[in-house]
């Protein structure tokens, strides 16, 4: 059932329904300060190699920023040339730089690392700069509209810097503007931007380093006395990198790694390769670097663009290879040594986009590694697979899943390590692309067994962390997946949980095709327990559906056709869910002693099964009931309880919706002094959260 989603029990939807009305009764934005223990976020990652030159780009965007005028908005720079001209590079130099001159902080979004089939679901966008600004993740706004407000509200006044790496479109840009004339932004892009209408804009173009640069930042780059004693063959080796800093970081430390030869040895044999084989020197200065690697590292360079995310780690890499992790940790260092990765941040290693093409051509090259390709992608999506799967049993506990969780890939490959539930969730956030790519790797593999295996633990990953154009990408290709597969219930379930993306998108009809086809498809399932109870929960999800949308009467038909097959079923806590759907729906459209009979069932069936938050669930929904009967002397210890929960769960925004609750049964009481002391407390909370105050708790 949809209980085991945590769909409704665990108040997710009140939640997200509470944090919509906040924003609804917005009649004009608040400013809400920080809290003074909030961080200046500063996203930038360290300087770790030599920034040389690229003076004249430097002195333009430092004109633009004296020039810009108050009252046009923040100044925009783009900074536009080919890949591996180091625009990133300068643009992060120029943000350091400039940092005293923005107190407020430095933000940074890769927009690549959003890109689905070429395109940016933006709202995903704004919502990692609100988490840099401080926002707590249950406080994001699930709609785009409702984040941007977000985003100006923490933007508003701020002297801040942006940089948006790999924009192709202004259309991508132009939301995640902070809304103060102070900020500055600054974007990269290998093309003009020509929709950035109604901004101030000023594009600075990033050519090819001079050569006399070139020379001199490889000289930097690699502490070698032949560079200074051969300054002709050094700059033939520049020269042959094009003037690009991705290239000559390699050439450098393939320089280091032939000590013994003259450097004029080592380019004319490059000279040769580019002359033999027809091919840039660039590649040629890439191709010796990886015949330089022992076989293990080699192997793992022609494997890692299988890997679906931007992160390169021991354990990943590990699964790749099907080794130790000592030996992955070997292999990802001596790729760092010879230039190949760039160095390790406290995410990762990460490769070049240029470095990864030269890769995937290495392993483009006969078939038997096209078959070691093929191992390594199945053992990759494997390893994934489980360790999702581990971490969502840790975190949600028991719950309605069909896939297995797989064994181990190989004997020497590791697990992660998960003490608790904590670290578990941080788990699954910190490696969401990869897990979302996992899922579009095994779909195009014809995988479709681990596809649709892969979306169940996402399930508990979305709950918390909204990307929507991440889970309904996955989710879409988890439903054909198991279409393809063959497999019921998983047709079933993935498109009941594709709908509820859907419908917070606003996206109803859509939702509803989706939930259509799963309640027809489930009209299929045998009489098995688990076959009903599947059946159970579609039909649930189908209420929430029509709850969302204001069918009370549809709503209420779904929850009692589900409540009558758990009752059939003797599933106690199935009963128990459906009866508190139908109070709280009661209590949405006003039949209030109607609800209190569900709710007050609810609360009894709650404390009898020893539920724990449905206890302060129901118990909440029951006291607002009562108050609004005027029952209050048997209201406020069910509310009170109620905090107590939250508090207990470290849930702020229940905390939050509570606190208002009790402010306005303490109102009613005749204490409104008391009243004030919970909304205060309310207001401090949303506050310290980074939430948008209601005009009640700004008032």
């Amino acid at each position: 059932m949809a209980e085991e989603t945590r769909n409704s029990l665990d108040g997710r939807a009140e939640v997200v329904v509470q944090a919509s009305r906040i924003g609804e009764l917005h009649q004009h934005l608040h400013g809400v300060e920080m809290s003074p223990a909030a961080p200046v976020p500063f996203q930038l990652p360290p300087a770790l190699r030599r920034f040389e030159n690229r003076c004249a780009e430097q002195e333009r965007i430092t004109r633009a920023i004296e020039d810009h005028a108050p009252g046009t908005g923040p100044l925009v720079v783009a900074l536009t040339g080919m890949g591996g001209v180091g625009k990133t590079a300068l643009g992060f130099h120029v943000a350091r730089r400039l940092t005293d001159g923005y107190p407020d902080g430095v933000l940074y979004v890769d927009l690549d690392d959003l890109r689905r089939d070429g395109s940016v679901e933006v709202a995903d966008a704004v919502g990692e700069l609100l988490t840099g600004l401080g926002l707590s993740p249950e406080w994001l706004e699930r709609s785009f509209a409702g984040r941007t407000k977000q985003l100006w509200t923490r933007t508003r006044g701020k002297r801040m810097v942006l940089v948006v790496d790999n924009a192709r479109f202004g259309s991508e840009v132009t939301p995640l503007l902070p809304a103060s004339d102070r900020s500055l932004v600054i974007v990269t892009s290998q093309g003009a931007l020509y929709d950035l209408d109604g901004t101030a804009a000023v594009e600075v173009t990033v050519d090819p380093l001079h050569m006399d640069d070139a020379v001199r930042l490889l000289t930097h780059l690699v502490d070698d006395p032949r560079l200074a004693g051969e300054p002709e063959a050094t700059s033939r080796l520049a020269e042959g990198c094009g003037g690009l800093p991705a290239a000559l970081q390699v050439a450098g430390q393939w320089v280091r790694r032939y000590r013994r030869r003259s450097l004029s040895r080592l380019v004319d044999e490059l000279t040769a390769e580019l002359h033999g084989k027809g091919i840039p020197m660039v590649e040629a200065v890439w191709d010796a670097a990886y015949a330089s690697l022992t076989a293990k590292a080699a192997r793992l360079y022609r494997l890692l663009p299988e890997l679906p995310g931007p992160r390169i780690e021991e354990l990943s890499a590990a699964a790749l290879l099907l080794c130790g992790l000592d030996e992955a940790a070997d292999a990802l260092e001596e790729l760092e040594s010879a230039g190949l990765l760039d160095g390790r941040g406290e995410d990762g290693w990460r490769m070049h986009d240029l470095l990864r093409g030269h890769a995937e051509r290495c392993a483009r090259r006969g078939d038997p590694i096209a078959e070691e390709r093929e191992g390594a992608r199945r053992a990759l999506i494997t390893w994934y697979r489980r360790q999702a799967a581990r971490a969502d049993l840790l975190a949600a506990g028991p719950r309605m899943t069909f896939a297995e969780v797989p064994d181990s890939v190989g004997e020497e490959t590791p697990d992660v390590s998960f003490p608790g539930k904590t670290e578990a969730l941080r788990w699954l956030e910190s490696q969401r692309l990869a897990l979302y790519g996992c899922v579009r790797l095994a779909f195009e593999a014809g995988r479709d067994g681990d596809a649709w295996a892969l979306c169940e633990p996402l399930w508990t990953h979305f709950l918390d962390h909204p990307h929507y154009a991440d889970v309904m990408d996955a989710f879409r290709m988890g439903a054909e997946a198991a279409d393809r597969a063959e497999f019921l219930p998983a047709m079933i379930r993935m498109r009941c949980q594709l709908a509820r993306p859907l419908w917070e998108q606003g996206r109803h009809e859509d939702a509803a095709e989706q939930l259509r086809h799963a309640l027809g498809a489930a009209q299929s399932l045998g009489d098995s327990p688990a076959e009903r109870k599947l059946r159970a929960s579609t039909v649930e999800f189908c209420g929430l559906l029509k709850s969302e949308t204001g069918d009370w009467t549809g709503a209420v038909a779904d929850f009692e056709t589900a409540r009558t097959i758990h009752r059939e079923i003797d599933n106690g806590y199935g009963v128990l869910l459906q009866t508190y759907l139908l109070g709280r729906t009661a209590l949405r459209r006003g039949a209030h002693h109607e609800a209190i009979g569900h709710l007050e069932q609810a609360y009894a069936s709650a404390v009898e099964q020893r539920r724990e938050r449905m206890i302060s669930r129901a118990g909440f929904e029951l006291g607002r009931a009562l108050r609004l009967v005027g029952r209050l002397e048997e209201a406020h210890p069910l509310v009170s309880a109620a905090l107590d929960g939250a508090r207990a769960r470290g849930s702020r925004m229940d905390e939050v919706r509570v606190l208002e609750e009790l402010a306005l049964l303490t109102d009613v009481q005749g204490d409104p002094s008391g009243a004030e002391v919970h909304r205060a407390t309310a207001r401090r909370l949303v506050a310290e959260a980074g939430g948008l105050l209601s005009d009640s708790q700004s008032s």
